[in-house]
């Protein structure tokens, strides 16, 4: 069973920065998704950012130009620097993977990012 463990939400100011991080319990070389989506309570899952195997990226027009995904192979890690923020982002962050196209998604614990003044 693939397990994800994710750190680094909180609570920041409008302006401020956070890193989600989120690690895998198996090698993510190979996934087939890495992925990064945020809920608010009442709204739909939003996909909010996605990195490849070879690192393309792509990001929902919300958070284009202050969010970044990336990965580290070596540590098992997927990335989600968030700048620029604003009190509209807040939620609840989760990361999911996939290892093949029909293969099982996993998903994180979920960790909450509230921007507040």
């Amino acid at each position: 069973q693939v397990q994800l463990a994710e750190s680094g939400g909180g609570l920041v100011h409008p302006g401020g920065s956070l890193r989600l991080s989120c690690t895998a319990s198996i090698s993510i070389t190979n996934a087939y998704s890495r992925e990064w989506y945020r809920q608010v309570p009442g709204n739909e899952r939003e996909l909010v950012a996605t990195i490849s195997a070879t690192g393309t990226t792509t990001y929902a027009d919300s958070v284009k130009g202050r969010f970044t995904i990336s990965r580290d192979n070596a540590k098992n890690t997927i990335y989600l620097q968030m700048d620029s923020l604003k009190p509209e982002d807040t939620a609840v962050y989760t990361c999911m993977l996939r290892w093949g196209p029909f293969g099982n998604n996993y998903w994180g614990q979920g960790t909450q990012v509230t921007v507040s003044s």
